[in-house]
């Protein structure tokens, strides 16, 4: 009875419009208070030990970098040097968005970021240049996904917070996945490109390719600083996350000179309230997933889908359909944060890598972030390509084939996730 009340609490306030994170709170305490024996003095205390989860300190620290990054002036070199490299197919406007996703994905783990900091400046571009503005609309929505599926992510940190797992080997581990999204969705480009005669820009010369490529390389190395000091054991990824930061306002005030110090007190202020919003639903989360323990409701949840003696491919669908419901209707965090502690057990028991069952989550919350009727992209894109919400919805659906058949492939060919964290790993075995 308590599972379905808070079952039926969560999804009736999210149906009335109620906001993610005050609907865990409300169908946690409601549970609490009519079928525990625990006191309300518990929930308090838990929500407050949620701040002190130290992995979920890289959060901030990560926000902060994105807001500079999408500040200043980063993501337009990215994009000059994305046109750059494939402005000239046909097509290559649209390509170059999508590679300038792919870059800034890098730098700021957040797809909504990503959504900004790329569509504000290539979807009018785009329509000037022959395409249509719903089209462009569509393919960034789509590919500014790869914000949290190309390291740093966020959903990332999170997923390896509450899990228990190395946030290290998950960022490696969606180099390759991010980089195979990417492949496919400059292959759709160029086909639909083909058929619909898209227009393509005059080839850049070696000079101008060099040019851009200098101009963003303070940007792109951003990733390299992250990835390469958490494996040469210079920091952990909590502290690389500041490290990020610290990086992200150098070049931004000193190397770019894009944002003046006068500056600073906005773009701080825009990513402590960036960062307020998550961490209040990820404690509401938190919340829910301590309620769902408490009434074993996990234990329960597992129980039965053992029973159901489903083999891995079996259970690996299963996941998947789940995911891409709850990612409809709930934020990523919050969704890696209920369901996660649950399946996490049951996918170990039938030999799925906890790494592996990470970036099939990942890649379900980026499909969820473009799916009506609460996909964040859609929300974004709308109010950056100033189309009614309609109009991107339309936009966007084409796109979720290709999202859908990466999805397919990760799943069911593991290795993809986890040939680089193991090729990582070998020479630290090796010598040990």
């Amino acid at each position: 009875m308590s599972a379905l009340f808070l079952v039926v609490v969560l999804f009736a306030c999210l149906l009335l419009g109620v906001p993610v994170a005050i609907s865990l709170g409300l169908a946690s305490i409601g549970t609490m208070v009519f079928f525990a024996d625990q006191s309300l003095v518990s929930l308090a205390q838990r929500f407050f030990a949620t701040m002190q989860v130290y992995p979920l300190l890289a959060i901030p620290f990560f926000v902060l970098a994105g807001t500079l990054m999408t500040t200043g002036g980063t993501a337009r070199r990215m994009i000059a040097f994305a046109d750059a490299l494939v402005g000239h197919f046909r097509g290559g406007l649209a390509m170059a968005a999508l590679l300038a996703c792919a870059f800034f994905a890098a730098v700021s783990g957040s797809s909504p970021a990503t959504v900004v900091a790329v569509g504000s400046i290539m979807i009018a571009g785009m329509a000037s240049s022959g395409y249509t503005r719903a089209f462009a609309a569509g393919l960034i929505c789509n590919s500014g996904t790869l914000g949290i599926l190309i390291p740093p992510s966020i959903v990332m940190v999170v997923y390896g917070a509450v899990t228990e797992t190395s946030v290290g080997d998950l960022f490696l581990a969606g180099i390759l996945p991010g980089a195979l999204l990417t492949l496919v969705l400059l292959a759709s480009v160029a086909v639909v490109a083909r058929r619909q005669g898209m227009p393509r820009q005059p080839r850049a010369t070696l000079r101008k390719l060099l040019r851009t490529g200098r101009e963003a390389f303070f940007g792109l190395a951003l990733v390299v600083v992250i990835l390469g000091g958490i494996y040469l054991g210079a920091y952990t990824p909590t502290e690389a996350a500041a490290v990020s930061a610290v990086y992200a306002f150098v070049i931004s005030v000193f190397v770019y000179r894009d944002i003046r110090l006068v500056d600073i007190a906005r773009v701080f202020k825009e990513s402590a309230a960036t960062t307020a919003m998550l961490m209040f639903i990820i404690a509401n989360a938190y919340l829910f997933a301590f309620v769902l323990t408490t009434e074993q409701i996990p234990q329960m949840a597992s129980a039965w889908i053992a029973d159901q003696g489903l083999p891995p491919w079996g259970f690996l669908l299963a996941l998947n359909l789940l995911l891409l419901l709850a990612g409809s209707f709930m934020e990523p965090t919050s969704v890696i944060l209920i369901l996660a502690p649950i399946m996490l057990p049951i996918a170990v028991e039938l030999g799925i890598d906890p790494i592996h069952l990470g970036i099939i989550m990942t890649v379900n919350m980026e499909i969820g972030l473009v799916t009506p009727p609460v996909g964040l992209n859609l929300f974004v894109t709308a109010g950056v390509a100033e189309l009614p919400m309609t109009a991107v919805i339309r936009a966007a659906a084409p796109w979720l084939l290709v999202l859908v058949s990466v999805l397919i492939v990760i799943t069911y060919v593991p290795q993809i996730s986890l040939i680089v964290p193991e090729w990582v790993r070998a020479p630290t075995a090796a010598l040990s």
